[in-house]
């Protein structure tokens, strides 16, 4: 069985892909626990891992282009972007686990004289990770960078949309040497490979991007199955909040590129954009501007001067689309495109509606593409509550010159990430994750060596009779 692995750009097939089954996630289990016993895990120290994980980001780094060039043609992001972003943070993100990989320690514990006691942060084995469309690659590299620094085995699904870059890496993770079996890819549908891997019994810990329908399907499968420990990263609904004192020249281009980054197919999408009324006409108009100048720039990813690239697949243009008819029916208007690129790809031109209401779709819900509401406020108290009227709590965005209200706004923001003065500004040092349904855990920094690790406790009897 295969999938076709389209270009969204014209939507013409690419190639063909085998379609894994449950019955290769079984062998590909069977291949990671075997590997974790014998050869990975605490039969390897900690500098071999991170001499590996940097032999692939050198690896990585050498092959730039040409996984650039997978990522641009097959997700349909803007060439310089994939490579600069996409594969540049995915070289950092390999070197910086590296870099962790002999520094996980445990404690040391004082009780009485006539013990000793100590813990150890010891890998969980085998651990499922399943990752999205948006950044094939960036994804894969948030899961089996801390994964592997702690000793942990892999299988990893990747998106069946977006296949290309796994498929290279995986000869990649070869050639650096790493041992076989210790990172499994296995190419599927979620409800076929996904679901295997969410209630395989010998998996102990899944991590999954994506959806928070999906994030609690594979939160239930986990509970019957084995109660494996899972970690989500899902949805979200980020507010930008611009206040009157904010600099409007920098608020507005960093707006733009908290929702139009990307196409707008980033979780943490600014996609509800709160503007304080002094400076509400003024913005709207600079914004406006942007994103017009993007709607010109649309094009194909690999051509010169091209800002604007397709949605991923036709079902991601319809849905987008839907949202964009869903709030033109309710009463919405359209300040700025809200109509389809071309007649070509799946190109959606960069959309802003205003007079909007808190009920309606596009408010509420996560499009996940280049569409952004401008609602006008008036007091911080007001702004506030509108923000955190959502399900979701992954990321806010916060513009004043005013550092003390700033601050005191993000600390009241229910989101997992506050960017103050900028948008879509991450760390692969800082931790990043959600609050309410958004997710559970962490990815990146310290915090994810955590969610790798299982803690025990030892005490050593030195002295104590009977």
């Amino acid at each position: 069985m295969v999938f076709r692995v389209t270009n969204p750009a014209s939507g013409k097939v690419i190639t063909s892909v085998a379609a894994g089954s449950s019955k290769d996630v079984d062998i590909a289990v069977n291949a990671a626990k075997q590997a974790y016993k014998t050869v990975w895990g605490l039969k390897c120290p900690g500098v071999t891992r991170g001499r590996l994980l940097n032999k692939l980001a050198d690896l990585l780094e050498r092959d730039m282009d040409e996984l650039a060039a997978l990522e641009a043609l097959d997700v349909g992001k803007v060439w310089d972007n994939a490579k600069n972003v996409d594969v540049g943070s995915t070289i950092a993100v390999l070197r910086y686990y590296a870099g962790w990989a002999d520094k996980v320690h445990g404690k040391t514990i004082e009780t009485n004289d006539k013990k000793l006691a100590y813990t150890r942060h010891e890998p969980y084995g085998v651990v499922g990770q399943i990752v999205p469309w948006n950044f094939p690659l960036g994804m894969i590299s948030w899961k089996i960078g801390p994964a592997l620094a702690t000793g942990n085995t892999v299988v990893l699904k990747p998106s069946e949309i977006t296949p290309l870059t796994a498929l290279r890496l995986a000869d990649l993770i070869n050639e650096a040497g790493f041992p076989p079996g210790v990172v499994n890819i296995v190419n599927g549908y979620g409800h076929t490979v996904g679901q295997a891997i969410s209630e395989h019994p010998l998996i102990e810990k899944v991590a999954f991007t994506g959806s928070t329908l999906t994030g609690r399907k594979i939160l239930k499968a986990s509970a019957e199955s084995n109660l494996k420990v899972v970690t989500l990263e899902l949805g979200g609904k980020s507010p930008t909040i611009i206040f009157d004192d904010a600099d409007v020249e920098q608020a507005v281009k960093w707006a733009a590129h908290g929702i139009f980054f990307n196409m707008g197919q980033v979780c943490t999408a600014g996609s509800r954009i709160f503007v304080q009324e002094g400076i509400y006409d003024e913005f709207l108009s600079k914004f406006s501007a942007i994103a017009k100048g993007l709607g010109a720039a649309t094009g194909d990813p690999f051509t010169p001067g091209t800002q604007h690239g397709p949605q991923v697949s036709e079902t991601q243009f319809n849905r987008v689309m839907g949202y964009i008819n869903s709030a033109k029916a309710e009463g919405a208007t359209v300040h700025v495109g809200g109509e389809r690129h071309g007649q070509e790809g799946y190109f959606i031109q960069p959309t802003i509606f205003t007079e909007t209401r808190p009920d309606m779709k596009i408010v509420q819900e996560e499009i996940f593409g280049p569409v952004a509401a401008v609602i006008k406020f008036k007091t911080e108290d007001e702004v506030v509550e509108a923000a955190n009227n959502t399900a979701y709590g992954l990321a806010c965005n916060v513009f004043s010159e005013n550092l003390s209200r700033a601050l005191r706004v993000a600390h009241s923001l229910e989101a997992g990430t506050a960017w103050v003065n900028c948008a879509q500004a991450g760390e692969v040092c800082v931790p990043f994750g959600g609050y309410k349904q958004s997710g559970i855990g962490r990815e990146l920094g310290e915090y994810a060596l955590d969610t790798y690790t299982q803690v025990k406790g030892v005490h050593v009897n030195i002295g104590q009779k009977m």
